[in-house]
């Protein structure tokens, strides 16, 4: 398990931009037969990417939880952004198809990843938080998402929200989860910028073509920078920064959010 400390707005103004992705950027999420994860110390959140094969990945306790079981006192939400597959909870398989999430309440055993096929594997995010209560293990298909559009055409940022992990939709301890999917023709998202100083935020952009990029905006109001990111790779943003960023061509990204609650419209509006 990789592992990333926090840093300061202090530490930040001091970085180059390769030390700005060794510490924000996560690349290598995804590779086949493998789960990846990283635990960061923001929030102790951890991020991960499961791509299964022709077999079934075990999700274990790392040695960095000291834990019986990686769920022993975490909470979890996983969505899937590639083919169909299933994952498995203490023997009990939930069908993903594309966009589909599924939370994964503190005491759960035995979870694996699999994919229906193959040669078009299904794909999936892993976003855990720490947890002092157990709540159900629910399905929440993109279609019983809480959906909100959002923009609009003249600003190149229609985009709609599906909001998956949250009080009214999926109950949990205080994570936060959901994705968003801009228009063809729109390239900015989270705009207006703000930040969360309760919490903190990861994104996952996908769907992101092979000649394109995002840029992702972070840090303070006054001391912006940028990150150029490609498909499938995450960026950590701390509670401190703001979130935003432009692409090349139109995206889709996840966010998953814990810390100090979970009021979604929590944030401190930023004018850039």
């Amino acid at each position: 398990m990789d592992t990333r400390y926090a840093t300061s707005p202090a530490e930040y103004a001091r970085m180059n931009m390769a030390e700005l992705r060794e510490n924000f950027l996560l690349e290598n999420l995804f590779e086949p037969g493998k789960i990846n994860l990283m635990y960061a110390h923001y929030d102790r959140i951890i991020v991960g990417g499961a791509l299964p094969g022709e077999s079934a990945l075990a999700l274990d306790a790392a040695a960095e939880l000291a834990a019986s079981c990686f769920l022993e006192r975490r909470e979890m939400g996983v969505i899937n952004i590639g083919g169909a597959g299933n994952v498995t909870v203490d023997g009990k398989a939930y069908a993903m198809k594309k966009y589909d999430c599924l939370y994964i309440g503190r005491g759960a055993g035995e979870i694996s990843f699999f994919s229906q096929d193959a040669s078009e594997p299904a794909c999936f995010y892993l976003v855990s938080a720490p947890a002092h209560k157990n709540y159900p293990t629910t399905h929440i298909p993109k279609e019983k998402a809480q959906q909100v559009s959002l923009g609009a055409k003249e600003t190149c940022n229609e985009r709609v929200i599906y909001k998956y992990i949250l009080p009214d939709v999926a109950e949990s301890c205080q994570l936060v989860m959901g994705l968003t999917i801009l228009a063809p023709g729109s390239i900015w998202n989270t705009m207006p910028c703000h930040t969360h100083e309760r919490r903190m935020e990861a994104y996952l952009y996908f769907d992101v073509r092979p000649d394109a990029s995002v840029f992702h905006l972070m840090g303070p109001a006054d001391e912006t920078r940028h990150i150029v990111v490609k498909d499938r790779q995450a960026v950590l943003s701390p509670p401190w920064s703001i979130h935003s960023g432009a692409g090349t061509q139109n995206y889709s990204f996840i966010w998953g959010m814990l810390g100090e609650n979970q009021d979604f419209d929590d944030m401190q509006w930023v004018t850039l």
